[in-house]
């Protein structure tokens, strides 16, 4: 079994086959809740099923209510809830307002790719949406914290490596792994984003596309690229 700061064998595999120049920008971008609406798609599938999401923290387990009793789901039956979610939903979920356009013009001066905690057989169905939304960049199903994963990308880049992700934890495994890289903090909701400070492992915090591709825009250009 992996531990925690192993990478998963079948995500390295995958991320074997990406063509990436390490002299060129990378930008590895989160899909949850930065690229698509998480928790919007999540409250729809709950209300069909008699339950709501009462964000009163930054988790799911314990704010998944039922409609008719008021009371929380029991922490045990939250995974299977959401496996259920994503087998449902995976290829419907929104996109973030302005997501698109700025990866559009940022692809002009970075290569992208996309790294998801989505379950592996929702892989392509969460591309596939993506691809629909205007994002038609390679997706990898990660599993467990995304440090692994970006120093196994980005350990021989020279040039700039941006990560975006919404969970704090993601970040500091990111920032432990690969020191080098451009952390932002971004939660497109911003009812959930009023739940978290901005994670002491990042660089900047948006809930708004067009400032987190100005802020990626400067740190290009004052790398020369």
């Amino acid at each position: 079994m992996n531990g925690p700061s192993e990478l998963d064998s079948g995500v390295r595999d995958a991320l074997n086959t990406l063509h990436l120049d390490p002299a060129q920008p990378l930008i590895i971008s989160d899909a949850d809740e930065v690229l698509l609406q998480f928790v919007a798609g999540l409250e729809r599938y709950l209300d069909g099923q008699g339950m709501w999401l009462d964000l009163q923290t930054f988790a799911l387990s314990g704010n998944i209510k039922r409609k008719d009793t008021g009371q929380p789901v029991p922490v045990e039956e939250t995974p299977d809830l959401l496996s259920g979610f994503f087998k449902a939903e995976a290829g419907n979920l929104t996109a973030v307002d302005h997501a698109a356009d700025a990866l559009s013009a940022l692809s002009d001066r970075a290569q992208i790719i996309i790294l998801t905690n989505v379950p592996t057989a929702q892989r392509d169905a969460r591309a596939e949406s993506l691809a629909r939304q205007g994002m038609n960049y390679p997706v990898i199903a990660n599993k467990g914290l995304k440090g692994p994963a970006v120093s196994h990308i980005a350990d021989a880049f020279t040039a700039p490596v941006f990560f975006l992700d919404d969970i704090p934890h993601n970040l500091k495994s990111v920032a432990e792994s690969h020191q080098k890289s451009r952390r932002l903090h971004f939660i497109a909701d911003k009812r959930l984003a009023k739940l978290l400070p901005p994670s002491e492992h990042s660089h900047f915090h948006s809930s708004h596309w067009p400032d987190a591709q100005a802020f990626m825009e400067a740190e290009l250009a004052a790398h020369g690229f």
